[in-house]
Order: C-alpha cells, then sequence, then structure tokens
C-alpha cells in the first residue's frame, strides 16, 4: 500500500553522482528502489519509482523507467512547455523535458490518493516546484493536479498524461522569500 512506502521514500540517498565508486552507489540505491516498490500495482511502481528518481536527482532512472516511444503529456494540450500541445515523445524528447523542467528545479511530489486499474494508476497530486534566484528568493509553483501513469506488460512507462489547469490561480508561479517558506 502507497502510505507503508512513505517514509522509506522520503529517506533516499542523493541521485546522480560523478565519479565510478559513487556511480556504484547510484547504481545500488536503484536496484534498492526498484525492490522496494515490487509488491505495488506495476503503474502505481512505476509512478512512485518516477517520483524517488526526480526527488533524488536519479535522470537515468527516471528516463529507464520509459518504453522506447512513450509520451509526456505534462499539462495536456497546448502550454507554455508544450506549445503544440502534442507532448514529448521519444527519448529525445523525454531527455529534453528532463534538462529542460526537472533538472533545473527542486520538485517536491506530494501523492495525496492513487486509484490503479488495468495498466494504469491516476494520482491525485501536489507538486511543489521551485527555482532557486539567489539572494534567499525562488520561484515557486503549486500544481494541483491528476496524473496518470500507464505502463506495458513489462511495467515500462508508455505514458504520463498531467490533467491540471494552467491557468488555475492555485497554479501560478510566485516569487517566494525562503526564509518565510
Amino acid at each position: 500500500d502507497l502510505d507503508r512506502h512513505e517514509n522509506r521514500i522520503t529517506a533516499a540517498r542523493p541521485g546522480p553522482l560523478l565519479t565510478s565508486a559513487k556511480n556504484l552507489c547510484t547504481l545500488a540505491q536503484t536496484l534498492e528502489n526498484i525492490a522496494m516498490f515490487e509488491n505495488e500495482h506495476p503503474a502505481r511502481r512505476a509512478a512512485l519509482l518516477s517520483r524517488e528518481y526526480v526527488h533524488t536527482k536519479n535522470r537515468a532512472g527516471w528516463l529507464g523507467l520509459y518504453a522506447e516511444d512513450a509520451i509526456i503529456e505534462d499539462p495536456i494540450g497546448v502550454s507554455m512547455i508544450d506549445p503544440e500541445g502534442k507532448g514529448h515523445r521519444g527519448a529525445a524528447a523525454r531527455e529534453a523535458f528532463w534538462d529542460n523542467f526537472i533538472a533545473p528545479a527542486n520538485i517536491n511530489i506530494d501523492i495525496r490518493d492513487s486509484f490503479a486499474a488495468g495498466l494504469e494508476v491516476a494520482n491525485l497530486l501536489v507538486l511543489t516546484i521551485r527555482f532557486d534566484l539567489g539572494e534567499g528568493k525562488a520561484l515557486q509553483q503549486k500544481v494541483h493536479g491528476v496524473f496518470t501513469y500507464e505502463v506495458d506488460e513489462q511495467g515500462k512507462l508508455l505514458a504520463l498524461r498531467g490533467y491540471w489547469e494552467t491557468n488555475d490561480p492555485r497554479n501560478q508561479m510566485a516569487e517566494i522569500n525562503l526564509a518565510e517558506a
């Protein structure tokens, strides 16, 4: 069940590391994370691993969750991060999504509720996204939405879809003082 893993997830070690010895630590942590969720529904497992890899900045782990032709639609439709509204399909597009939107931010993914059926899961989430501006200030956005994860028979992600409204005032970005946050 989702709640029983919460403490272990937040206690995970940091993600991508630079030296060979540290890369072995990252691999060991990745294998530990995978084992941690082995009894979960396959789509929920992929969603939990995705959250873990975002929290720990594990680019290789996160990209490795996806099937070759998988798509990311976050948010679904036309937005400032997807002006054509066609989603981010294929390995190069997912790598760019990570590099442009995940890597430069501090992201917390708070799963409020989760519903699995078939090879999919729908998670009610609040994402807290922060971009450090220096001098004790940051840009922060809280995104309230439903995110669905669809996997194939091997548990690889086929689709990550974010249902959230870009014009909802709750989802707007604002400058914050980190000392007060």
